[in-house]
């Protein structure tokens, strides 16, 4: 099994956390280019890529554009209502920065496509309340030995937020690739996928 879990950043000048997760090891790094994120993943050749980043736009949205007259249509997919329901706490796609990572994200998403590499939409806040262990915000540290909890593995001290919420989302896409993921939302509109665990729904 192989799987990479990318935390996007909205821009390239930002860290972008990585992580492969590949017999049962966790592998880490910091990126910043999206050349440096394909590169890194054509060579790591995994079987699904699970990116926190909105991979599609609501219905009835065009693009995210301020001047685009579909901009007052949509601003919470299904998947985004979802969240709301388990009162999972995240910022709406057309919120200011979010559409820059929105745009990365599908970009990306459609560069792998290409490629025939399956990529997914996750959501690392939303799996660690799920898992009930600390986000970043709160306990840098207890997210990392939370973490070893849930993927079973070892995870070095040490490691920026953004590659612990990388390996949040690799452990999401092992879930998925095993068929207990959860996925949310409408396919034809895009589907969010989260951990599986008891109770979530």
């Amino acid at each position: 099994m192989r799987v990479v879990g990318i935390d996007l950043a909205g821009s390239p000048k930002r860290r972008t956390g990585y992580c492969l997760f590949a017999g049962g090891r966790v592998e880490t790094r910091v990126l910043y280019t999206d050349t440096d994120i394909l590169r890194a993943l054509y060579e790591d050749n995994p079987e699904i890529v699970a990116v926190d980043a909105p991979l599609s736009l609501p219905f009835g949205r065009c693009c995210l554009l301020e001047e685009c007259s579909c901009r007052g249509k949509a601003h919470l997919r299904a998947c985004d209502k979802t969240l709301l329901s388990m009162k999972i706490h995240f910022f709406p796609i057309t919120l200011g920065p979010m559409r820059l990572l929105t745009t990365r994200g599908m970009k990306l998403a459609e560069s792998l496509a290409k490629r025939g590499i399956r990529t997914i939409e996750v959501y690392p806040g939303a799996a660690q309340d799920l898992w009930g262990i600390p986000r970043k915000q709160k306990d840098v540290e207890g997210l990392r030995t939370g973490l070893e909890g849930v993927g079973l593995c070892s995870i070095s001290k040490g490691l920026s937020h953004d590659e612990l919420d990388a390996i949040s989302c690799a452990l999401v896409g092992k879930d998925v690739l095993e068929g207990k993921g959860l996925a949310v939302g409408i396919p034809q509109e895009g589907l969010m996928f989260l951990p599986a665990v008891e109770n979530q729904v």
